[in-house]
């Protein structure tokens, strides 16, 4: 089943959520773990494209924005998407920054979900938890 772990930012700031993104995505890299990374919208992808890149000084994090319609083979071990997924099974970690929870979740092993302070985020987090409380799932929170 699938590990779902929420990590809960205490204030209101969208790239300290993108920021959290990348260093968990580096970490799963560093387990050479495959990573998607699920965002709201194709500026958030952008934004996260380029934090990709700047994040950490010495890091290198292979990573590829991904569209719909794409050809699903991807070399690059981290993925960005907007509510679309790479149909391969090997994929690791999901962390999804959308507010709805995707309907591909379950093919991972395990999802980050990302909270920051900001009330409406907030509150699509407490529904994105009780979906998953409701459906048995363990349930992990980490207060940053």
């Amino acid at each position: 089943m699938t590990q779902v772990d929420f990590y809960i930012l205490p204030n209101d700031s969208a790239d300290a959520r993108l920021l959290l993104a990348c260093r968990i995505a580096d970490k799963a890299l560093e387990q050479s773990q495959h990573v998607l990374i699920n965002t709201d919208s194709a500026a958030e992808s952008a934004r996260l494209d380029d934090l990709l890149w700047t994040f950490s000084q010495g890091s290198f994090i292979p990573h590829r924005v991904i569209e719909a319609g794409g050809n699903g083979e991807f070399a690059e071990p981290v993925l960005i998407g907007c509510g679309i997924a790479p149909e391969a099974e090997d994929w690791h970690v999901l962390i999804n920054l959308a507010g709805d929870v995707p309907e591909f979740f379950s093919r991972y092993q395990r999802v980050a979900e990302l909270v920051d302070g900001n009330e409406q985020r907030r509150e699509l987090g407490r529904r994105r938890f009780r979906f998953y409380r409701d459906r048995g799932y363990e349930l992990n929170t980490h207060r940053m």
